[in-house]
C-alpha cells in the first residue's frame, strides 16, 4: 500500500472519531438538576416485608411517618387479592391505600401478573394452571375490577401496567405478548384518564417498545448486581451520560410525558436473599456510603424524579439494632 493511501485511511479514521465523539457528547446532553429540585420516593410490598419476618402494617406505617415518604408505588398483587377465582380479597391494599391517602401520599398503583419484586410474576395457583388465553382474559377481569375499585381515589396519581414486561429473561414468568399488553393498556385507558405507567430496565433493554407504550416512562438503575448465569457480582461500566445518552436517543421514536427512574437500587443485590448474608457482608454490599453515590450518579443522569427500592431493607436493619442506614434515608426524604 502506498504511503498516500495509507494517510487518507488514518484520515478517514481520525475524522469517523471525531464524528463518533461529537454525536456521542452531543447525545449525552441533558439537564442536571440541583438536588434541591430532585423528587423521591419509594415502592414498598407488604408480601416482601412479611417475607422478612417484619410486621409489614408496622413497618409500612413507621416508613410512611418516619421517613416523611410523599411518593409511593404500591402493587396490587393478582395472587394476593384474588387468591382463589372469581373470590377477590380486598382489605390489605385497602388499608395501604387508606393510610396513604390520609398522609397526601402521591400513589403509582401497578396492576398486571407481572409486578415488583421476586417471583416476578404473582400469578395465584390456580391461574398458574390455566391456558394462555384463559389466563389472559382472568388477569384482564382482575384489572377491571381493580381499576374500576381504585379510580375514585384521588392519592393514586398513575397506574403501572405490568412490571418490566419487556425483560422476559428474568423472573419466574412466561413470555409476555406484547398484543396482551397493548389489550391491558387499553382497558385502563377505557375506565381511567390518569397517566400509565411503563417500565424497562435501564441497563439490559433498550425501552422503546416500553416508552412508546407510555405516558410517564420508568427506567431501573442498578449498578451493582449478581448474576446468577455468571455466579459472579457484576458492577456495570457506564456512566450517568449513559441515561442522558439512552432517553435522547430514544426521545427521538417514543415521547411520553415524564421519564423517571422507577427503581433505584438501595438495598444489597447479592447471590442469595440479604437476610440471609452477614451483617458483614451486607455492609459491602450497601452502606450509606455506596447509597449516596448512587444517588449523585442518578442525579447527573438528568432524572428528577426517583423511587427508591429498598424501603423494606432499610426498615429490617434497623429492628436488627443497624439504624445507620434508616437514618441516612431519613436525610434523603426529609
Amino acid at each position: 500500500m502506498s504511503l498516500l493511501k495509507q494517510r487518507r485511511k488514518i484520515k478517514l479514521l481520525i475524522i469517523f472519531l471525531l464524528v463518533f465523539l461529537i454525536f456521542i457528547l452531543w447525545f449525552s446532553r441533558g439537564t442536571v438538576y440541583p438536588p434541591e429540585e430532585l423528587k423521591y420516593g419509594i415502592t414498598f410490598s407488604a408480601q416482601h416485608a412479611q417475607g422478612l419476618g417484619l410486621n409489614w402494617q408496622e413497618a409500612y406505617v413507621n416508613i410512611l411517618d418516619e421517613l416523611g415518604i410523599k411518593r409511593l408505588r404500591l402493587s396490587a398483587y393478582w395472587n394476593e387479592i384474588e387468591a382463589s377465582p372469581d373470590n377477590y380479597t380486598w382489605e390489605r391494599l385497602d388499608w395501604q391505600v387508606e393510610e396513604a391517602s390520609q398522609r397526601g401520599v402521591e400513589i403509582i398503583l401497578a396492576l398486571g401478573g407481572r409486578l415488583p419484586r421476586w417471583p416476578e410474576c404473582h400469578f395465584p395457583d390456580w391461574g398458574k394452571e390455566l391456558s394462555k388465553a384463559d389466563r389472559e382474559a382472568e388477569i384482564l377481569d382482575y384489572i377491571k375490577k381493580t381499576t374500576e375499585r381504585y379510580q375514585g381515589n384521588k392519592s393514586i396519581v398513575a397506574w403501572q401496567v405490568e412490571n418490566e414486561p419487556f425483560l422476559s429473561h428474568f423472573g419466574d414468568c412466561p413470555e409476555l405478548d406484547s398484543t396482551f399488553l397493548d389489550k391491558e393498556i387499553a382497558l385502563v385507558r377505557s375506565l381511567d384518564n390518569r397517566p400509565i405507567v411503563l417500565t424497562d430496565s435501564g441497563e439490559l433493554s433498550f425501552w422503546i417498545r416500553s416508552a412508546r407504550r407510555a405516558d410517564i416512562f420508568g427506567t431501573t438503575m442498578y449498578l451493582e448486581t449478581y448474576s446468577q448465569n455468571l455466579k459472579r457480582y457484576i458492577n456495570y461500566p457506564i456512566k450517568p451520560g449513559f441515561f442522558r445518552f439512552k432517553k435522547n436517543i430514544i426521545s427521538w421514536f417514543a415521547h411520553p410525558q415524564k421519564w423517571i427512574v422507577i427503581e433505584l437500587q438501595a438495598e444489597p443485590w447479592a447471590h442469595t436473599p440479604y437476610c440471609n448474608l452477614s451483617p458483614t457482608e451486607r455492609d459491602k454490599l450497601m452502606n450509606k456510603d455506596k447509597l449516596n453515590e448512587i444517588l449523585e450518579f442518578a442525579r447527573l443522569s438528568g432524572f428528577q424524579e426517583f423511587y427508591l427500592w429498598g424501603a423494606e431493607w432499610w426498615y429490617w436493619e434497623k429492628e436488627q439494632g443497624r439504624g445507620e442506614i434508616w437514618e441516612e434515608a431519613k436525610k434523603i426524604f426529609r
